[in-house]
């Protein structure tokens, strides 16, 4: 079987390295912000070319920790695409603002730019871009309209750990930024682990005080604060493994050029990218309209697959308020989507294998 992600085989790569940096806290008996954490946040930091890195318990206390440092709340709008994963949905709605959903571009998969404008009102307060499945999004017309109403710009980028936009790296993009560190992601820890990037000094020692219980310094609470951090076992994983993010990126890159040029099956669409440098591959998502028909096959000729996702945000029973609401190209796309393999040590007959089998479906 060709795992559509095999996670053993991944760290086990960096099993000594790893051992030795977990000894090592083991020895020191400090779990939580400690040497670690500081290590990783400012190599991180300084990876995507930013000046704060905060680290949190995951993808989605990032998030909400943004919206709550920027004091976003009831009443408030917050646009974000229709075809997103849930969560970055939830962090809005959780902090009591309204999500306003934005169909993407159906060659890429993020949001449409050209339709953000008309969603405009008086009471939108930030536009919330997500990188998916590794892409980052196409800033240039999000950043005019952020200037020209007065609205903030946040970036989920839980996808696309490296990803470039016109010289930049995701994560420096926006005015702050949320990594999740899944252990599926790019750059994963062992369990959950989470970021927020910024280079706005105000709202970087805020987030950090909010998600220390509202703490400033021990004991002193000045905000109402969450429990929200990155403990020193997952910041010590992430440092070892970000030395190679990069290099296990451009590995995705090498295999999904050899997809888009040799999968040449008609029943099958395949994805684009208008970068190279812009596309990290998180995942290889195909849409067929057989997608359960192919998946079966697939299977049946050892290959493992994933649907990312089968239910967009708008039909899930937890947004039933939105159920009878119609998103025509976020439908499509969940509707006919399906995940391949790829990963940095998939050998080159694994993603010869995949072609093949791929091309015999009729």
């Amino acid at each position: 079987m060709i795992k559509f992600l095999d996670l053993e085989k991944i760290n086990n790569r960096f099993r000594s390295e790893i051992d030795s940096r977990i000894g090592k806290i083991l020895d020191k008996g400090w779990y939580l912000q400690g040497d670690e954490n500081e290590t990783f946040s400012s190599n991180f930091a300084n990876y995507c070319g930013v000046k704060h890195c905060i680290g949190v318990a995951n993808g989605l206390d990032a998030l909400n920790l943004i919206i709550k440092a920027f004091g976003f709340g009831a009443g408030d709008e917050i646009i974000v695409p229709a075809n997103t994963y849930i969560a970055s949905i939830l962090a809005i709605s959780q902090n009591g603002c309204t999500p306003i959903l934005v169909e993407p571009d159906i060659g890429t998969y993020n949001i449409n730019p050209n339709l953000i404008e008309e969603k405009i009102t008086d009471k939108t307060k930030a536009i919330m871009v997500v990188h998916l499945y590794g892409q980052a999004v196409q800033m240039e017309k999000i950043w005019q309209l952020a200037k020209k109403y007065n609205l903030k710009v946040i970036e989920d980028s839980a996808q696309a750990h490296g990803a470039f936009y016109q010289q930049k790296r995701v994560g420096n993009l926006s005015d702050a930024s949320a990594f999740s560190f899944y252990p599926g992601k790019n750059l994963g820890c062992m369990g959950d682990g989470g970021c927020i990037t910024t280079n706005d000094d105000e709202l970087a020692a805020k987030v950090k005080a909010i998600a220390n219980y509202g703490s400033d310094r021990k004991y002193h609470h000045i905000y109402k604060g969450v429990n929200s951090r990155l403990d020193e076992i997952q910041a010590a994983v992430l440092d070892v493994k970000l030395k190679f993010l990069d290099e296990d990126n451009q590995r995705r890159r090498e295999i999904s050029k050899y997809y888009r040029e040799n999968i040449k099956n008609p029943k099958i669409i395949l994805p684009k990218t208008y970068d190279e440098k812009s596309h990290v591959w998180h995942v290889f998502v195909v849409r067929t309209t057989e997608r359960d028909r192919f998946q079966k096959y697939l299977q049946d000729n050892d290959i493992q697959t994933i649907i990312h996702y089968p239910t967009p945000p708008h039909k899930q029973g937890a947004y039933s308020e939105w159920n009878n609401l119609s998103y025509p190209i976020t439908e499509e796309i969940h509707n006919t989507i399906i995940s391949i393999p790829i990963s940095p040590v998939m050998t080159d007959s694994e993603v010869k294998k995949v072609v093949e089998v791929i091309n015999g479906y009729i």
